[in-house]
C-alpha cells in the first residue's frame, strides 16, 4: 500500500474479542452476500460464530458460503433472489417473517451502480427503476418486514451507502446518487423513529472499494481504494457503535466545503459535461 493510500484509507481498527462476543450465536441477515463487500462480510461473520441468512443472486457462491459456515458451527440459510424483482422480494419478505422471529443485525449491502448521461437514458427508464428497486426499495421492504424481529433483540440496521452522496451530484450518476440519497434520508428518519424501540440504524458512507462492481469502470483502476475485507470491517465496527454514520476522515472536512462551494462545483461539472 502506498503512503497516500494508507493516509486516505487507513485500515479499520477492530477489537476481535468484542466482535466475537457480540456476533457469536446472533442471527444476521446480509444482502448482496455472494460477492465483493457482502462476501467479505459473511466470511468475517462466520469467523465470529454468527448465524447467517444470506440473500444474493449467485446460488453456487451462496451454497458454498453456507457450507463453510456450517462447517464452522454456524447455522446458515440462503435465498437466491434478484431483489429488483418485486414479486421475488415479496416472497423473500414473507419467508423471512416466518423463518426468523428475531434478528440481531440486518446488513443491507446489495447495490447497483450505473454511469450514464441523462441524454443517453431517454429510452432507458428501466435503468432508474432497477437501480431504485435494489438500492432503495429492497432495503426499505426488508427493514419493515424485519422490524418486529429487530425490535425483539434491540437489533441493528446497517446500510451500505456511498461517500459520493455527500457531495454535489456529479454528471452521469443520476440514477445511482438518487437511489443512495433516498436511502440515506430514509435511514435518518428510521434512526429517529426507531430509537425509542431500541433499534439502531446506521449508514456507512463508504469511499471507493475494490470490488468486481467498481472495477468495471477503468477510471477507478489506478485510484486508492479499500479492500472488500477492510470495508467489511468498517461495517462491523459501525454495527457495534452508537454512531449513526461512518464517513472517511477526509469527508468530514471536504464535504461541507464542497457543499458551500456547490455553485462553483456545478459550474465546473457543466463545463466538463459539454
Amino acid at each position: 500500500m502506498s503512503l497516500l493510500s494508507s493516509i486516505l484509507y487507513p485500515a479499520p481498527r477492530l477489537h476481535e474479542s468484542r466482535l466475537k462476543n457480540r456476533f457469536n450465536g446472533r442471527w444476521v441477515v446480509v444482502t448482496g452476500a455472494s460477492h465483493g463487500i457482502g462476501e467479505a462480510l459473511v466470511r468475517r461473520l462466520m469467523h465470529y460464530g454468527a448465524n447467517l441468512y444470506l440473500l444474493a443472486r449467485s446460488e453456487p457462491e451462496l451454497q458454498e458460503l453456507c457450507r463453510e459456515a456450517r462447517a464452522m458451527g454456524c447455522r446458515a440459510s440462503y435465498r437466491c433472489v434478484d431483489l429488483r424483482d418485486r414479486l421475488a422480494l415479496n416472497s423473500v419478505c414473507g419467508d423471512l417473517a416466518k423463518t426468523l422471529p428475531s434478528v440481531d443485525f440486518l446488513f443491507c449491502n446489495a447495490g447497483k451502480s450505473i454511469c450514464r448521461r441523462l441524454v443517453d437514458a431517454a429510452d432507458r427508464l428501466h435503468d432508474f427503476d432497477r437501480t431504485m428497486d435494489l438500492n432503495y426499495r429492497s432495503m426499505v421492504a426488508l427493514s419493515l418486514t424485519l422490524l418486529p424481529a429487530l425490535r425483539r433483540t434491540g437489533g441493528q440496521l446497517v446500510y451500505t451507502s456511498s461517500v459520493s452522496s455527500l457531495y454535489p451530484p456529479a454528471p452521469k450518476w443520476s440514477a445511482y446518487h438518487a437511489s443512495k440519497c433516498a436511502s440515506n434520508v430514509w435511514c435518518r428518519t428510521a434512526a429517529c423513529e426507531w430509537h425509542s424501540l431500541g433499534i439502531g440504524v446506521h449508514v456507512a458512507y463508504l469511499p471507493l472499494v475494490r470490488t468486481p462492481m467498481s472495477q468495471v469502470n477503468p477510471n477507478y483502476h489506478a485510484l486508492p481504494a479499500y479492500s472488500a475485507h477492510d470495508a467489511a470491517g468498517i461495517l462491523l465496527r459501525l454495527a457495534l457503535s452508537k454512531h449513526f454514520a461512518y464517513k472517511p476522515w477526509w469527508a468530514w472536512v471536504t464535504a461541507p466545503v464542497a457543499s458551500f462551494l456547490a455553485p462553483f462545483v456545478r459550474f465546473f461539472y457543466q463545463k466538463a459535461a459539454r
